[in-house]
């Protein structure tokens, strides 16, 4: 079924995407074009001479960068082919709705998810990495990863009754989402705000477990990049804000999900789930601690990125097994 096979092969282009676009922004790149969706006016990167002086007659405040720019393009062609799949999963859902395991309104909701992706993908461009944007950019891609890995696996796996757990582990594990979605939105924060290395001592910061913070500034949405609420330089102390934040939230889910990890040991259906989500759970946290003592290294904070993603792929299994089919 033709359905069936584009989701699992959607899922792990986007898993790729996800990674893909945090290469591009952790390597300063998500600015190698300047205008969208092409670059200096053309659907590629401008490489002869002729085409590169073009380009800077038109766009004279963006010198050319031929490496961030290619960088950027792929991530939107990437992007672009993710859409088609996207499209085409909406098609064969209306087509084939009496077949397939989902709603056809959730491939109808994902579609419209997409535009709004590359609304923001635009305005990611435009309005310079404005903070609030990139960091909705970022929830976007997760969102549709999740809804990708929810389609696949209501087509691929198996999922068991829900009297076999227990109300309250069951309803932990719908939170578990939120949770997660909570620390991606503060690590995302974090990145955006370039606040990853605001301090670098673990597990204190500053030499201190509660530093001077500015939470007024740092949490303030509708502001430019590295600008306070007044327009002014955003301080230290809202910088030390963010990171602390994204600490405290890296405890909880660390908490959280080892709860949801532990107690799912106990059923055969769940074993190896909860195996992949202990590992990958402190796989992400030593991460984020080199990150942090290792001055963030691109491969480390890309690879950080990447257990946020896997994440998300294992929560999202985590619910569709317990959610028995209709």
């Amino acid at each position: 079924m033709l359905f069936k096979r584009l989701s699992i092969i959607a899922v792990i282009t986007a898993l790729c995407l996800v990674s893909l676009g945090a290469y591009v922004r952790l390597s300063d790149a998500g600015l190698g074009c300047p205008d969208w969706p092409g670059c200096y006016g053309t659907l590629t990167v401008p490489q002869s001479v002729d085409a590169i002086v073009h380009a800077q007659t038109v766009y004279p405040d963006s010198p050319v960068e031929t490496g961030k720019a290619w960088k950027e393009m792929i991530h939107r062609y990437v992007a672009g082919v993710l859409g088609l799949m996207v499209l085409a999963l909406f098609i064969l859902g209306w087509k084939k709705s009496t077949s397939i395991k989902t709603s056809p309104w959730l491939t109808t909701g994902l579609a419209g998810l997409i535009v709004f992706q590359a609304m923001l993908g635009m305005w990611t461009v435009t309005m310079l990495l404005k903070p609030a944007v990139v960091s909705a950019h970022l929830l976007g891609g997760m969102s549709t990863l999740a809804i990708l890995v929810w389609i696949a696996h209501r087509h691929w796996g198996a999922q068991m009754s829900r009297r076999a757990l227990p109300n309250v582990y069951y309803w932990a594990i719908r939170l578990a989402v939120l949770v997660l979605f909570a620390q991606i939105f503060l690590g995302g924060w974090t990145s955006t705000n370039y606040a990853a290395l605001a301090c670098t001592d673990f597990p204190t910061c500053h030499g201190q477990m509660i530093p001077p913070m500015d939470f007024k500034d740092a949490f303030h949405l509708y502001r430019e990049l590295g600008q306070s609420a007044d327009g002014g330089n955003l301080t230290l102390a809202s910088l030390t804000a963010i990171q602390w934040t994204h600490r405290v939230g890296a405890v909880i889910t660390l908490i959280y999900l080892g709860f949801i990890a532990v107690n799912g040991l106990k059923y055969a259906q769940l074993k190896i789930l909860s195996i992949a989500l202990l590992v990958v759970l402190f796989a992400q946290i030593s991460l984020g601690v080199a990150n942090l003592v290792l001055h963030l290294p691109l491969v480390l904070a890309v690879a950080h990125n990447f257990g946020a993603a896997l994440l998300v792929v294992i929560v999202m299994v985590f619910n569709s097994k317990i959610t028995a089919r209709a």
